[in-house]
């Protein structure tokens, strides 16, 4: 098996990572920072991996985004199976008022995600098959107040894999869309505390792990956010613009 991962050194990913160099699957991770890159890749080839390539992938130069995905393709003999792991979590005071600052991390969380993913669909259709899994998030399913510039962009990227995951039925491509809630991650800490709820990067990556194996459509993790987030939803806007969270 192959496997594409984007935004590989982010610890979500790299668990999910870890479960299929376990396998003997080969590898390509692209990120931007090539020492992290090169740790990521080390600890995947000694887990076991049949091999590991390293891809140069900055996710706001879309116009490079086609010769990262040929690159990994190459070196692999095709793609299998592609994660697309990477955002950021921004600051919400300055997102909130610096319209620079809001588009830029839209540009990483939703634009970026959608030129990849078209790309990626395009391949696995013309060889006849592939599982293209992307996270998403919780946030996306309802503006919040505390962070409604990443949650715009992670509803973009949910409606987005819901749409093409319909249009891709009965080509052999199936597409998973991941939403994990708050996770204890480098990402989450350096903006705020995770909380009682934070579920670890090791759950999370066994769970995205075993989606992508299943094909399964859209999965919550832990599952508990589904009902919780579904509650979410149905609160009426008079007294959902009452809450400060």
């Amino acid at each position: 098996m192959t496997v594409l991962i984007l935004g590989a050194t982010s610890a979500i990913a790299h668990e999910t990572a870890r479960l299929y160099a376990a396998s003997g699957a080969t590898l390509a991770l692209g990120a931007r920072n090539p020492d992290k890159l090169r740790a990521a890749a080390d600890d995947l080839r000694a887990r076991g991996a049949a091999a590991v390539h390293e891809i140069h992938f900055d996710a706001l130069d879309t116009a490079t985004h086609q010769s990262a995905i040929d690159g990994a393709a190459g070196a692999m003999g095709g793609i299998d199976t592609a994660l697309v792991a990477y955002g950021v979590l921004p600051d919400a005071e300055t997102v909130h008022t610096d319209p620079d600052a809001a588009v830029e991390s839209f540009d990483v969380n939703a634009t970026s995600t959608i030129s990849v993913m078209t790309r990626l669909a395009n391949m696995m259709v013309q060889q006849g098959h592939g599982t293209l899994a992307v996270i998403s998030s919780v946030a996306g399913d309802r503006g919040r107040p505390s962070n409604y510039v990443y949650g715009a962009a992670k509803a973009a990227v949910t409606a987005f894999a819901s749409g093409l995951r319909a249009r891709l039925h009965g080509t052999g491509v199936e597409v998973v869309t991941i939403k994990p809630g708050p996770v204890d991650t480098p990402m989450i800490v350096g903006v705020h505390e995770p909380g009682l709820l934070a579920a670890s990067p090791q759950a999370v990556g066994a769970r995205i792990h075993r989606a992508m194996e299943k094909g399964e459509g859209t999965v919550y993790t832990p599952g508990y956010w589904r009902p919780v987030m579904a509650a979410v939803r149905a609160i009426p806007d008079k007294l959902f613009k009452r809450l400060d969270w």
